[in-house]
């Protein structure tokens, strides 16, 4: 009997592999390029557009911002408290102005900044981390501000007395010590990274440990303190947007601006390592030096605003997430985006705080998921396409 034939199996490979590049290159006319770099300026027009927009809409919610609180007054009012400028010292005195003036810019400019520095820090984490559920706080950074609070209330104890002596106050001490603490939180998690490999799983994977080993040390001080202590200690947690000063505002403003120019200096490394690690480095990116840079920056922007305002949550978490689904995952118009994105956030969640029980003030760590939840649902259910 004859055989049948038998089939040759050839393994299947992707084409990339079976044909060099030099040989399905193919050329690009000239009227292709140009049709192409139309469509590169179109989508770069469109992005600036949507950056424009979303300053002036910045700009609405800030003015929208000075009119409520404890006395309401109208946006035309606040409007004409701004042009009249800053109460002079042995000048009339006119109360809507000292309102919005002492009590009221600084509070919603340190809600723009606090946001901004916030949603870049977590644009930053999920980036270096290629998580999208990457934050801060994933890290252990509120945990170690709200133990440095902890230590300040209920023990008494300042570390930064050790440097500077005035920070025996009472609202300096609590400033100190969770400054003190997120940052040894951040340089406990490089040091243990840099004992292995600095991939993006040893660093989350130290960070979630920090958290539970902060969140314990917390509980333990809590289970330490008196009834008064407690509830001084629960109110700094909620963080909150009254403790904004001008001075406070300046610190928080130059710290910020200069981590976000940094970042932004980096914008294009960014895209590569979001290709991967091999992707970055066949680039000569500096990955592990890059995933270095971008967890102090982030930690550095988070411990100074924790510090100041007590841990406001999610703006880190949701703020980058917008900013991808309105312009993609470009880090040189993400960046601008996230910024604005946060800083809208915080401010209308500030705003709804002063309002919801007026004239009573609900802390504004209580109110960012309650508004930033339903607008990323919403922006999720309208945009399926997906952006990780």
């Amino acid at each position: 009997m004859l055989k049948q034939p038998q089939i040759l199996k050839l393994k299947k490979e992707p084409l990339a592999k079976l044909i060099p590049i030099a040989q399905v290159s193919v050329p690009v006319s000239e009227d292709a390029r140009s049709r192409l770099g139309r469509i590169y300026l179109a989508h770069t027009r469109r992005k600036l557009l949507l950056i424009f927009g979303m300053v002036v809409l910045l700009g609405l919610l800030c003015l929208f911002g000075l009119s409520v609180g404890g006395a309401s007054y109208s946006v035309a009012q606040s409007w004409e408290a701004l042009l009249a400028g800053p109460p002079i010292k042995g000048g009339e005195i006119n109360i809507r102005h000292q309102i919005i003036w002492i009590l009221r810019v600084p509070r919603v400019l340190m809600g723009v900044v606090g946001g901004i520095g916030l949603a870049v820090s977590g644009l930053m984490m999920q980036t270096i981390l290629r998580n999208p559920l990457a934050s801060p706080y994933t890290l252990g950074i509120s945990a170690a501000a709200s133990f440095g609070a902890a230590l300040g209330i209920i023990s008494k104890i300042s570390l930064g007395a050790v440097l500077f002596p005035a920070a025996v106050r009472q609202d300096i001490t609590i400033i100190s010590n969770s400054f003190i603490f997120t940052l040894i939180c951040t340089f406990l998690i490089y040091f243990l990274s840099k004992l292995k490999r600095v991939s993006a799983e040893t660093i989350l994977l130290f960070g979630v440990a920090m958290m539970y080993v902060f969140e314990a040390a917390t509980s333990f001080m809590q289970y330490l303190g008196n009834p008064e202590e407690l509830a001084e200690l629960v109110y700094w947690m909620f963080g909150s947007m009254s403790k904004a000063s001008w001075i406070k505002l300046q610190i928080t403003t130059v710290c910020v601006v200069f981590c976000v120019l940094l970042c932004y200096r980096q914008a294009w490394n960014f895209n590569s390592l979001m290709l991967g690690d091999e992707s970055a480095q066949s680039i000569g990116i500096n990955v592990e030096g890059l995933r270095i840079l971008g967890l102090l920056l982030s930690s550095f922007m988070t411990a100074v605003i924790v510090s100041l305002l007590g841990p406001i949550g999610f703006i880190g978490l949701v703020g980058p997430h917008i900013g991808r689904m309105l312009v993609g995952g470009d880090h040189r118009f993400l960046i601008p985006i996230t910024c604005l994105a946060g800083g809208m956030l915080l401010v209308l969640a500030d705003t709804v705080s002063c309002i919801i029980l007026a004239p009573a003030i609900v802390p504004v760590g209580i109110m960012t998921s309650f508004v930033g939840v339903p607008l990323l649902i919403y922006l999720i259910a309208k945009r399926r396409k997906e952006h990780w």
